[in-house]
């Protein structure tokens, strides 16, 4: 997966398929991400809740495109386990530490698949109260049909790969792909 000009330790790495977004596409989507919440929430500074681990890098450089003071938060939550497949179960793994009441807030999701781990987080920060709440996902699987539908803000649709790159994993590596690329390893 040679996506980038510079050398890299991931260039022959036989895991890496093809790249679905390269680094400049990423950058250019975020940032046009970030004007389109800019003007959004204008007036109303809105609190990022990033949901760990995958998310991470995607909602550090939302930030810094938005042209807000925003303030930022985050939790985790598993329902995939070890697996590459969700179990079906979606559990807090370390909750938020601010309140929510009455804050704009804008969860920012890496990736939409079955929309399953979304349900269970929209139903769960509505019930803090906030005063708005909104998500911007990166990646919306082409098969998440109805998952998708009520997202404000998306990044990319992909096809149904199992993706690494860009803060996803497998087992804890290649998070720090400048890019996203389909996984051709073993699962």
């Amino acid at each position: 997966c040679a996506a980038v000009s510079s050398p890299s330790a991931f260039d022959d790495d036989p895991n890496l398929g093809r790249v679905i977004v390269g680094a400049e596409e990423l950058k250019d989507r975020v940032a046009a991400l970030g004007k389109e919440i800019t003007a959004d929430f204008a007036g109303r500074p809105p609190l990022l809740v990033c949901v760990l681990k995958g998310a991470f890098l995607f909602m550090a450089d939302l930030a810094r495109s938005i042209d807000l003071p925003v303030e930022v938060d985050f939790m985790a939550v598993s329902s995939y386990g070890s697996s590459t497949r969700t179990s079906g179960v979606v559990r807090i793994v370390k909750d938020l530490d601010l309140d929510l009441s009455g804050r704009h807030v804008l969860l920012v999701e890496d990736i939409v698949d079955s929309g399953l781990t979304l349900r269970y987080l929209r139903q769960n920060l509505e019930a803090r109260n906030p005063a708005s709440l909104e998500v911007c996902a990166l990646l919306v699987r082409d098969s998440a049909g109805e998952a998708a539908s009520d997202l404000r803000y998306i990044g990319f649709s992909i096809p149904d790969d199992y993706i690494v790159g860009y803060g996803l994993d497998v087992a804890e590596r290649y998070r720090s792909l400048p890019y996203l690329c389909a996984w051709a390893g073993p699962i």
